[in-house]
């Protein structure tokens, strides 16, 4: 057995990565990320950049967020301190699970990480203050294909939790899915 336990999330793609630790009088210690691993796991991307998001506040909540083709991002999401509920939607409009979401709680305590295949919008929110987020993505920001969904869509019909969120302008009047121009499909996905 490879150095993560792999679980799989219901979505085509989307997989819980747990990194075998080691504890000892002092913590724990471990490899969080190796590709030699990941690949004999069935994880073959070539992660090309890290990206850190720090959320001051309990209740912030991030997405729906993702990359449009012909520069689409799957992610590798990791919490480095604090935990988060991490939410998925399926965009990919030829997906048997098309509109479906999944949650997940990530933190640091449980060292989870969250793969999430690009087709697929991405969303959390902060479980405790000061909560730390490390995305690694396989292909590189074009702010010209980065969309939002509105994080309150009913065709996508997300149960949040019903909390007061902190959240961004752009997320909170984002688009619908129905106006979206999100162009995915399976082919490329799984």
């Amino acid at each position: 057995m490879g150095k993560f336990n792999i679980t799989e999330l219901g979505i085509c793609g989307v997989k819980i990565l747990e990194p075998k630790l080691f504890p000892d009088n002092r913590g724990f210690s471990g490899e969080m990320f190796s590709v030699k691993d990941l690949k004999e796991c069935g994880i073959n991307y070539n992660f090309v950049l890290d990206y850190q998001a720090f959320n001051a506040k309990k209740n912030t909540l991030r997405g729906i967020h993702f990359q449009n083709n012909p520069h689409p991002q799957t992610k590798l999401v990791r919490v480095l301190r604090g935990s988060i509920l991490d939410f998925v939607v399926d965009l990919r409009k030829d997906s048997p699970s098309y509109k479906k979401w999944i949650s997940h709680q990530i933190s640091f305590e449980n060292n989870k990480q969250i793969l999430i295949p690009s087709g697929c919008g991405h969303a959390f929110i902060t479980l405790e203050d000061n909560t730390n987020v490390l995305y690694k993505f396989d292909d590189y920001y074009d702010g010209k294909l980065v969309r939002t969904i509105r994080w309150d869509d009913p065709e996508i019909n997300i149960d949040w939790g019903g909390r007061d969120f902190i959240m961004s302008d752009s997320d909170r009047t984002a688009v619908c899915l129905a106006e979206s121009d999100v162009n995915f499909n399976m082919k490329e996905n799984c």
